[in-house]
């Protein structure tokens, strides 16, 4: 017997339980998303898991662009816009963003910067990367995809990148997407954290009576799958596009069979076919296939979702080199699509929580007082006014500068002041923007409100920074992982797409270092770094990173390092004392050794007497004579 036949209300606790406490969310008569507000969360082809996700994102961006009054009117009626916003969720979000982005960013591949490493050819590679993906970075507008995308994560609790490889840029491509457009495919006995091996980025498109075009759906699909012999562009019955397999000619001694790709093997024991990629030491099985297609809306009846739409329906895309995109094998062996959470999920979870999430009824409660505090002002700026004994009651009254009242003998006139309402509005109205900080753990200092000259000592603005200090070590460390797949699958994209510049770069673990996000002490970090590498307990690669992590302008460590060595005569000098090889101390100035590197014979001085055939005199002698 369930709850509902005993008259008991479900409770649902999943990853958006937090909003529950909207009508406009979980309405009281159903426990479900309002229709009218979220229609397209209840689009026919939507996952039944994906009605309440799709709904969260569309409340998060109302929050965002001060349109939650706009959308509770669906439910409320039109008082619900009577609402005031002023976009303090807005502001929370991009000082966060602000914060887990940091200063500026940096791509650093471990040993690229180490100059006294045992082995120069490793270092060399290091470097060799490190500066091919920076320089990938700067042409892809790396900073400024981050930032996009992070947007969307800390607003909406998730974000997506998409990498796929330009042939005439000849460079791998990076674009976000909204995590409303993000449908994987995840395990249902697995971890929600494991990578999905299919995944789906679907969205419905408007109908164009221009171009007499109906209300469509696409879908683009990418999926790890078993490799199978190679196929081509081709065209069905129906006149549309399709992918083919080929086969060979047939022969009186063998029969057609299908053509494997470039480079497949077939294994002859299991009848698999698999290929060796550049990046792999071992055969792999599976590659990954591209789908882009779309549907006419009215053609998706029944029951189905976006991973099982009817492929007879479909109409595949087309790319730039005529290569028809159903299951197109991409040679690769990864999904080259990164789902990144703002926060790290929980045990078997696999979306992230926005970082308004907790907060979201005190951001109601600020609304609420903010429009108390409207109306409050109205009466105070224009006061109320009271007459008692005028002449002629009928008479309309008006306040003004200036204005005279005939009142009778009894009469009166009553200004009533509603300052003090308005004035403890907005103490109530403080209160609430600081219990909002405090749940989000974003301190005052932070959000730019506190007075600088309030601040005791640096230590105690330090303590103040606590919270936010755990907080944005929470939110990197949930996209840690997914910054070192992103340069990950950058480096094998260009290796699978034959760029010169990486022809025989084998791909090096990278990280991209965030920046300081707190004030820092310049000074006091430079004493620091000073003292410990006099002391010679760090190096000096460590020093110059101390030092760019506390926001001096180093733009490049390898070149730094390189710049200090080359004036650092001293030490050069107890180097060459200490192994005696020019090369090495040329090498550690940057600068070419001499071409001749031995020593010059000696010209010693004659001690014979000038007389032919004698033997030379011994220094004794030579005393003798000198006294002599």
């Amino acid at each position: 017997m369930g709850l509902k036949s005993l008259g008991l209300k479900s409770l649902v606790i999943d990853a958006w339980s937090w909003l529950n406490y909207k009508p406009v969310f979980s309405d009281p008569g159903l426990g479900v998303p309002h229709r009218r507000a979220f229609p397209e969360a209840y689009a026919t082809w939507v996952p039944d898991n994906g009605v309440r996700r799709l709904s969260t994102y569309k409340v998060l961006a109302a929050y965002d662009n001060n349109q939650a009054g706009e959308l509770a009117e669906l439910r409320d009626g039109p008082a619900a816009r009577e609402r005031r916003e002023f976009g303090d969720p807005s502001m929370f979000i991009d000082t966060l963003v602000a914060h887990v982005l940091g200063r500026e960013q940096h791509i650093v591949v471990p040993g690229a910067d180490q100059t006294d490493t045992g082995s120069e050819t490793e270092a060399a590679a290091a470097e060799r990367v490190q500066d091919l993906l920076r320089e990938w970075a700067e042409d892809e507008l790396l900073p400024m995809r981050m930032l996009q995308c992070e947007r969307k994560t800390v607003g909406l609790g998730d974000g997506v990148y998409l990498l796929a490889w330009d042939p005439d840029k000849r460079r791998p491509r990076l674009r976000t997407y909204d995590p409303g457009f993000y449908f994987p495919v995840l395990p249902e006995d697995g971890d929600g954290s494991d990578f999905p091996e299919r995944v789906h980025l679907a969205w419905e498109l408007p109908e164009d009576k221009a171009r007499s075009l109906k209300p469509r759906l696409r879908r683009i699909t990418y999926e790890l799958d078993w490799i199978r012999p190679t196929t081509a562009s081709g065209i069905d019955r129906e006149g549309r596009p399709v992918r083919a397999p080929v086969m060979t000619e047939p022969t009186d001694d063998a029969p057609s069979v299908p053509v494997l790709g470039q480079g497949d093997q077939l294994d002859e024991t299991s009848g698999g076919i698999y290929r060796q990629y550049p990046w792999n030491d071992r055969p792999v099985y599976r590659t990954c296939y591209l789908t882009d297609a779309t549907w006419d809306l009215g053609d998706l009846k029944g029951p189905m979702d976006v991973d099982n739409l009817p492929m007879d329906k479909a109409r595949f895309a087309t790319n730039g080199s005529g290569e028809v995109l159903d299951h197109l094998d991409l040679y690769l062996d990864f999904i080259p699509v990164l789902h990144t959470p703002n926060t790290v999920p929980p045990a078997e979870e696999h979306w992230g929580q926005s970082s308004l999430a907790k907060a979201l009824q005190a951001f109601d409660e600020l609304a609420s007082s903010d429009t108390d505090a409207a109306r409050a002002s109205a009466t105070t700026g224009l006061p109320m006014v009271a007459i008692s004994g005028v002449q002629d009651p009928r008479q309309e009254q008006a306040v003004g500068p200036g204005m005279m009242f005939k009142l009778g003998e009894t009469g009166k006139l009553t200004a009533i002041d509603t300052s003090p309402a308005l004035r403890e509005l907005r103490e109530h109205r403080h209160d609430l923007a600081d219990r909002a900080a405090n749940v989000v753990r974003l301190p005052a200092v932070s959000l730019g409100t506190m007075d600088p000259s309030k601040v005791p000592s640096g230590y105690a603005l330090e303590l103040s920074l606590g919270p936010l200090d755990s907080l944005i070590a929470g939110m990197r460390l949930a996209r840690a992982h997914k910054d070192m797949l992103l340069l990950r699958f950058v480096q094998r994209l260009f290796i699978a797409g034959q760029h010169p510049d990486w022809e025989g770069v084998t791909p090096l673990p990278a990280r991209l270092v965030r920046g300081p996000y707190t004030p820092t002490d310049k000074a006091a970090a430079l004493e620091q770094v000073s003292t410990a590498y006099t002391a010679k307990v760090i190096s000096l690669e460590t020093a110059v990173r101390m030092l760019t992590d506390a926001g001096w302008p180093i733009v490049d460590a390898e070149k730094e390092i390189e710049q200090i060595q080359a004036r650092s005569f001293d030490q050069a000098r107890l180097l060459a004392d200490a192994l005696g090889n020019p090369e090495e101390v040329a090498a550690f100035l940057g600068r070419k050794a001499p071409d001749e590197t031995a020593a010059p014979t000696p010209n010693l001085p004659d001690l014979t007497d000038g007389t032919e055939g004698e033997a030379p005199l011994t220094q004794g002698q030579q005393a003798t004579r000198g006294n002599e």
